[in-house]
């Protein structure tokens, strides 16, 4: 039963006093058993970015950003400038650039304005409105100190606003994904197409984005695009197909695609189902991650983990959730985190699989016709057991009422997640919390004798 507490400290107004959840011992493996809500937002929250080890922002369809502490849930700026929904966000570190310790935030909307603030005072340092359509995507490159937006064409600018060179409009539709490539080089998503520019810097100190390459072999619109490392990136499209990409010579390294037809299975009669969610069969790749070994890949209401080694599909479950997976992220403790559309986080272990016991599969099982050949599926086992893992549900983390957009992680303060229902919730490990406030009730007894 769910116990509800009084946060031990109270948000700015208008944001309502945080509330905390104890969720019980029922789940075992699921260390977060303690949440803190935090009301906020107006709109659906769709974007969160680390600032630091303690501040995050959020922002989302009321156009306003969030500046919050993540230890306390305390609200330390409201951003407002924007008119409509936001469309992208992005940090500018502090670094020598900026000739300032403070960090830098980008915002992008659909009022076809870019704004760049100061995290520490929430002002606005610059505002940007000579965009011709909204900007989807933002994204800085801190070595060489400048940041690029995407929208009917690439723009690259300095960490001053300034506008140092950019591309020509694009005709059919905008830039809707982008990622850093070694040599100066940027990958960009318009639809199915991917499009390789380079940068280049003169001693004049001129820039220049010219364009390298157009790669044509995704049949569908790009939904997700990732860096794996110095040599490697990958894209998802719509129509479920993942494309491993070289980094350098921006050839095709593998190509994966009917994710629900790989992989192993376990070995148990198939079901027989009268009805299906219509989520089931969705193909769409809604995101990917890595954690250089193996790409996660969420397909429809599915997980998938893809060895980039052996280029099978080594793990997976078609059902991790009851409606499409939005967002996942590998944890160093070899544990997976997911969200979807369902309203709920979930949380996975990647284990090896155990051994194959002989048994019948099928519904024809059961009269003794289509029985396995015992000594082909140990031989089978033999050869793939060691490379193929379950993926075991350890978690289920429900707090929401809408759909989750996507979530943030920290080793040291959990998880925090963001939905359609307006709401913020920072997920704790319940015992450090509780050890936390411990610690801080003896400390102010010791200061009060």
């Amino acid at each position: 039963m769910l116990r509800w507490l009084l946060g031990t400290r109270d948000v700015q107004e208008p944001v309502e006093k945080s509330l905390v959840l104890c969720l019980g011992d029922d789940q075992p493996h699921n260390p977060y058993t303690e949440l803190q809500i935090l009301k906020a937002h107006s709109d659906i929250v769709r974007f969160m970015v680390w600032i630091d080890d303690i501040r995050f922002a959020s922002a989302g369809d009321d156009g306003v950003v969030f500046l919050w502490n993540v230890q306390t849930g305390e609200r330390l700026h409201e951003l407002r400038g924007h008119l409509r929904p936001i469309t992208g966000i992005a940090v500018i570190p502090s670094t020598y650039h900026l000739q300032s310790e403070s960090c830098h935030l980008l915002t992008a909307s659909s009022d076809r304005t870019v704004i760049i603030w100061d995290l520490d005072t929430g002002s606005q340092i610059h505002l940007l409105a000579e965009f011709q359509s909204s900007v989807k995507c933002l994204m800085v490159i801190e070595r060489l100190g400048v940041w690029l937006s995407g929208a009917d064409k690439i723009c690259v600018w300095n960490y001053h606003a300034e506008l140092l060179c950019e591309t020509s409009c694009f005709k059919d539709a905008d830039v809707s994904l982008m990622i850093e490539l070694p040599k100066n080089n940027i990958a960009a998503a318009i639809r199915k197409e991917l499009i390789i520019f380079n940068l280049v810097t003169s001693e004049s100190h001129t820039w220049e984005i010219a364009e390298m390459r157009r790669l044509s072999s995704h049949e569908d619109d790009i939904r997700a695009i990732i860096t794996i490392n110095d040599d490697t990136f990958a894209t998802g499209s719509h129509v479920g197909e993942l494309i491993i990409w070289d980094s350098l010579d921006w050839t095709v390294k593998a190509f994966e695609s009917q994710f629900w037809n790989t992989g192993p299975q376990p070995d148990k009669p198939a079901e027989i189902k009268i009805s299906r969610t219509p989520y089931q069969h969705e193909t769409s790749i809604h995101h990917l991650s890595s954690d250089t070994e193996n790409i996660f890949a969420a397909v429809g209401t599915g997980i998938y983990v893809y060895n980039l080694q052996t280029k099978i599909v080594i793990a997976s479950q078609q059902l991790a959730h009851d409606s499409r997976v939005l967002h996942t992220a590998k944890l160093p403790n070899n544990q997976l985190i997911s969200c979807s559309v369902d309203g709920s986080v979930r949380l996975w272990e990647l284990q090896e699989l155990p051994p194959a016991e002989p048994a019948a599969s099928g519904i024809f099982s059961m009269w003794g016709i289509g029985r396995p050949n015992k000594q082909d599926q140990m031989a089978k086992r033999k050869v793939n057991g060691s490379m193929f893992k379950t993926l075991e549900l350890t978690g289920d983390l429900i707090g929401h009422s809408g759909a989750l957009q996507m979530f943030l992680y920290s080793k040291d303060h959990g998880i925090v997640t963001c939905s359609t229902d307006q709401l913020i919730i920072l997920w704790k490990d319940g015992e450090r919390e509780s050890q936390l406030r411990s610690k801080a009730l003896f400390q102010k007894i010791e200061q009060d004798v």
